[in-house]
């Protein structure tokens, strides 16, 4: 009987080492890729934190709530914190340059291996483009979001 509830007390301590918490952060690499380098190539990473429930509003029916309104300020949205790497735009005025599509997965690579070392686990990556659509249209950006997670330490508060 013994040896039943030593193998019930070792399966809760696995399941209870399983049931860990994360922490995540969105690191964002905006590419420009108008023609000639006009654009601006940044790597963000914010340092400061935002609740996004203090900036939702609850809907039904496509209406908002009267006395749920969301009344929130874009100016306590804004993060003023945070930090900037310059990436080299895709475009120069010969065309596309390999050379600084290398150079921004130099530096990004960078960024992904000090967080790796911070502790941060590359969860995922999504990207999007906003291309050149001809004639009148000198828009177009790269995005690309990486996000890492990283264990939240217990504490022992209790």
């Amino acid at each position: 009987m013994k040896k039943f509830y030593l193998v019930v007390a070792l399966l809760g301590c696995l399941y209870s080492a399983d049931a860990q918490q994360y922490e995540y952060k969105v690191v964002t690499s905006v590419e420009s890729i108008i023609p000639s380098g006009l654009g601006r190539s940044r790597l963000i990473s914010a340092n400061d934190e935002r609740n996004y429930k203090d900036f939702t509003s609850q809907r039904t029916d496509g209406k908002s709530q009267k006395d749920k309104r969301n009344k929130s300020s874009r100016s306590k949205i804004r993060v003023k914190n945070f930090e900037e790497t310059k990436l080299l735009n895709f475009f120069n005025l010969g065309g596309i340059r390999f050379q600084n599509i290398a150079a921004n997965d130099a530096v990004t690579t960078s960024k992904i291996n000090t967080m790796s070392e911070e502790g941060w686990e590359l969860a995922f990556v999504t990207s999007a483009v906003e291309s050149f659509g001809g004639k009148g249209d000198s828009n177009g950006i790269f995005i690309t979001r990486y996000v890492f997670k990283r264990k939240i330490e217990a504490t022992n508060e209790e």
